[in-house]
């Protein structure tokens, strides 16, 4: 097992700045080549600090706000217009970075693409959904319209 201190989110880890043990693996295969930890040394705690205050800086500043936000995204159908082929099938699919541009595009507010989470891939037109984690305790539900670009 490997001790490390997070420096983004991860789903089913933690969050930025949570000091976790995982496989060493995980860590040395994943985590740590796309720069979402840094290994855990005596040192290493004034970072966590530091990157608790960045955290909470980057969160949304106040519960209002956030429960604001979660009322327009569940309130609105954001339309994506993705490239298809035969029988309404993406080339490709739609990545949380397409969404977090959609969602702004349509007006709704600016997300952050890393507090998306798709559960499944998207690679069909139609209507989907995903989550967005807006703070620890406030989540909300997007529905996105996939259609065919012309």
């Amino acid at each position: 097992m490997s001790k490390l201190i997070l420096t983004n989110e991860v789903s089913g880890v933690g969050s930025a700045g949570d000091v976790v043990e995982v496989k060493n693996g995980f860590a040395r295969n994943y985590l740590i080549p796309q720069g979402l930890a840094v290994v855990w040394s005596r040192g290493g705690e004034k970072q966590v600090e530091q990157i608790r205050a960045a955290r909470t800086a980057r969160e949304l500043a106040t519960l209002e706000e956030a429960q604001a936000l979660k009322s327009k995204i569940e309130g609105t159908k954001v339309k994506l217009a993705v490239k298809v082929g035969r029988d309404g099938r993406l080339f490709g699919s739609v990545k949380t970075d397409h969404i977090a541009a959609a969602v702004e595009s349509a007006g709704v507010g600016v997300i952050d693409k890393r507090k998306i989470e798709i559960a499944n891939p998207i690679k069909f037109t139609g209507e989907h959904e995903a989550t967005v984690r807006l703070r620890d305790d406030i989540v909300a539900t997007i529905t996105i319209q996939v259609v065919a670009a012309k």
